[in-house]
């Protein structure tokens, strides 16, 4: 007996952020209308399919970060003022160093960075990573007034240190503060065994020291000396 076609329009592919997980529920319910067998295969092939694309997605975010924030002479680019790059030079580029990447690709990975690595211009012609460059570049950032506590996280073992001689850039251009203290968390986890300094922004910017806010909320300072560092217990 010939099977009877299935109702309803086929749902929109999609593989891009959260949008990825509606995918699957549609697909299966689509293709899969009454056969719970082949609705958890369908769902396990789906899935899998995503996690590809996050591995590649984050493939594509260090590479990005790598030439947008240390090596743009890796494929042969240099960063304008503001850190910015021209789109179509970047992926024109990226396919001569035989990492090609499309435009909707681009979008997809800047969209679905968890830490907001990157940002476009108002007009989507420019690219730029949103802080944590080791290339000498002026980011034209303005100097911005913080809230009375910013926070850092960092690991263990350089608690010492710090407490000695305050938070300095190293090779980046900036020292990097978190607003809340569960992003710094985060942060000095990726260090080793965190701890989480408070930082006195507001004396600090009383005292004629400047602030500045990148793309991705990331407040940013040159130093912060030890009188203006307190840990947090």
């Amino acid at each position: 007996m010939r099977k009877q076609a299935r109702a309803g329009s086929i749902p929109a592919f999609s593989l891009r952020g959260s949008v990825a997980e509606s995918t699957v529920s549609s697909w299966r319910a689509w293709f899969c209308q009454g056969n719970t067998g082949a609705a958890l295969v369908a769902t396990s092939l789906w899935r899998s399919v995503i996690e590809i694309m996050k591995k590649s997605n984050t493939r594509h975010s260090k590479f990005l970060s790598l030439v947008l924030r240390h090596k743009p002479q890796e494929i042969g680019l240099s960063l304008a003022p503001g850190g910015w790059v021209g789109v179509d030079d970047l992926l024109r580029a990226m396919t001569q160093a035989g990492r090609p990447l499309t435009r909707s690709q681009l979008e997809d990975v800047v969209r679905t960075n968890d830490k907001k690595r990157f940002s476009f211009s108002e007009d989507g012609q420019r690219i730029r990573a949103a802080q944590g460059h080791s290339v000498e570049v002026d980011m034209q950032l303005r100097p911005a007034t913080p809230p009375e506590q910013l926070y850092h996280g960092t690991a263990s073992r350089f608690l010492g240190t710090i407490l000695e001689e305050g938070l300095k850039p190293m090779a980046r251009q900036h020292v990097h503060l978190s607003l809340d203290y569960q992003t710094a968390h985060k942060v000095g986890s990726r260090h080793g065994k965190p701890v989480i300094l408070i930082v006195k922004a507001g004396e600090m910017k009383q005292d004629g020291h400047s602030f500045f806010r990148a793309d991705n909320g990331v407040w940013l300072a040159e130093a912060v000396a030890p009188e203006y560092l307190e840990l947090n217990t």
